[in-house]
C-alpha cells in the first residue's frame, strides 16, 4: 500500500467522523438535553464509531487491556492522541474528564462534554486552577464516576518527555481514592497534529490500581514511573524505541 494512498484513506476517515460527529451531536440533542444518560449514550456511540470505522478505513485496530475499573476512582492516563480519549470513554462505564477550559466552548463537544460532568481547567492560572479544578471535581462527585485526568496537562508526542503536574497528585490526595494508571502506545499510529494514520494494534492498558492514603510525593513518582514504563513497552510492541534522547513535545 503506498503511502499516498493511505493519507486518502486517512483524509476520508477524518472527514467522516467530524460529519459523524455533527450528525450524532444533533441527532440525540433532544435526549441529551433532557437525560445525562442520553449525552452518554450520545458519546459512546460517537467513540465506537470512530474506532469501528478507524479499522476498516485505516487499519487501525483498537484494543483494550487490564481490568477496566467500575467504581469511583481516578483514572490517570497517557494521552497520545485524540484515540486514547474514545478508547478510555468507550471503556469506562461513566467516565468524565478533566479538560482544558477552551474544549467546553467548542460546538457539540462543549455541549456534551457539560451534560456529562466534564471539569473545565484553566491551564493559564495554575495556583488558582488546582484550587478550582478540586472544588468543580466534589460538586461533581454528587453522581458516581470514573474521574480521567491527564497528569502530563496535554497530548504528548511518543519518545517526548513532558513533566508530570501537580493536579493528579492534588486530586489523588483530596479525594482518598485509588487511582489507575493507563498507558497506551496509539500515538504511534494516530500521532497528535497531522492527517496521516497508520495501520497497526493501538492498545489502551488499565493497570493495577495505585490504593490512597500514600504521601503526594509517592504517589506521583509511582504513577509517572507505572505509565511511563508500560508505555514505552506498548510502544515497543509496534517497534518503537524510545532512547530517552527526546527531551521536548
Amino acid at each position: 500500500m503506498t503511502l499516498a494512498f493511505q493519507y486518502l484513506r486517512s483524509l476520508l476517515y477524518l472527514l467522516q467522523i467530524y460529519v459523524a460527529m455533527l450528525v450524532l451531536g444533533i441527532v440525540f440533542a433532544p435526549y441529551a438535553l433532557l437525560s445525562k444518560n442520553g449525552a452518554r449514550q450520545a458519546c459512546k456511540t460517537y467513540a465506537r464509531w470512530a474506532i469501528w470505522s478507524a479499522r476498516w478505513m485505516v487499519g487501525i485496530r483498537c484494543e483494550v487491556r487490564g481490568p477496566v475499573p467500575r467504581g469511583e476512582v481516578i483514572v490517570a492516563a497517557k494521552h497520545q492522541s485524540f484515540l486514547d480519549i474514545l478508547m478510555i470513554f468507550n471503556a469506562l462505564p461513566q467516565a468524565k474528564f478533566i479538560m482544558k477550559r477552551e474544549l467546553m466552548w467548542t460546538p457539540i463537544i462543549g455541549v456534551y462534554a457539560k451534560r456529562l460532568g466534564c471539569i473545565p481547567v484553566n491551564r493559564g492560572k495554575r495556583g488558582a486552577a488546582i484550587a478550582k479544578m478540586v472544588q468543580d471535581v466534589a460538586r461533581e462527585f454528587s453522581e458516581p464516576g470514573q474521574l480521567v485526568i491527564y497528569p502530563q496537562g496535554t497530548r504528548v508526542a511518543p519518545g517526548a518527555a513532558k513533566p508530570y503536574k501537580a493536579g493528579s497528585g492534588v486530586l489523588y490526595t483530596e479525594l482518598k481514592q485509588p487511582c489507575v494508571p493507563v498507558a497506551t502506545n496509539v500515538g504511534l499510529l494516530w500521532p497528535r497534529t497531522g492527517i496521516l494514520r497508520k495501520p497497526g494494534l493501538g492498545v489502551v492498558e488499565f493497570l493495577d490500581p495505585i490504593p490512597p492514603g500514600l504521601p503526594r510525593d509517592t504517589f506521583m513518582a509511582e504513577l509517572e514511573q507505572k505509565v511511563e514504563a508500560r508505555s514505552n513497552a506498548l510502544m515497543a510492541e509496534l517497534g518503537f524505541q524510545n532512547d530517552g534522547l527526546h527531551h521536548h513535545d
